[in-house]
């Protein structure tokens, strides 16, 4: 009597955790696993001042860029100049001063580019920032010509350890302003007032 009891218990058990599992739903599928962490959408998001001004400053000019190269220029403007302790603007009025923001400028002693910069000096810096060269054209890309122009900028600024210094010979070549500097003359003015001009009035 009991073994028939214990039995039937058991197939009523058994009976009702199938039905269970059965009728449970079946998990959904899991998404795709990603390794990257991603930014907060409030961070990644987030406006910077200083490219959206850079951006407005390019976009007022005839750069010969489109929008969003416009966009990539002005973002590595600010990210190089923060990379090397240089004020964003400082760099736009160097820009300003030099080629108006034309990024295929070529000026009439060969300075090429946005930040007009001559080839000779181009190919020392290439080398310098590991940067590929291929011939002066090189210059005419706007993302190299912006990078290799504020890492000069900065590698002047070390050198003489004053901006309006650097400036000059930025525009003069350290050489001459080497030279000027030897013999006790005076500095170009002339340049270097027209960029600090331009820099406050940014």
């Amino acid at each position: 009597m009991l073994r028939r009891l214990l039995v039937s218990l058991s197939c009523i058990s058994f009976a009702t955790l199938s039905c269970g599992h059965f009728k449970r739903p079946l998990p959904p599928e899991l998404p795709a696993v990603s390794l990257a962490r991603p930014e907060p959408a409030e961070r990644a998001s987030a406006p910077d001042a200083a490219v959206e001004s850079a951006i407005r400053y390019l976009d007022a000019r005839k750069t010969g860029l489109s929008s969003e190269e416009v966009a990539r220029v002005a973002q590595a403007i600010v990210s190089e100049a923060r990379l090397r302790a240089i004020d964003p603007n400082l760099v736009m009025a160097v820009i300003h001063v030099e080629s108006r923001g034309n990024a295929f400028a070529l000026s009439p002693v060969g300075a090429m580019g946005m930040m007009q910069i001559m080839p000779p000096t181009g190919e020392e810096l290439a080398a310098k920032l590991d940067i590929p060269w291929f011939g002066a054209q090189t210059l005419f890309d706007p993302l190299v010509n912006v990078r290799m122009g504020i890492a000069y900028l900065e590698e002047l600024h070390l050198r003489y350890g004053n901006t309006p210094t650097a400036l000059a010979a930025y525009n003069w070549g350290p050489g001459r302003i080497d030279s000027r500097l030897e013999r006790g003359d005076s500095l170009p003015a002339i340049y270097t007032g027209s960029v600090l001009a331009a820099y406050r009035a940014h």
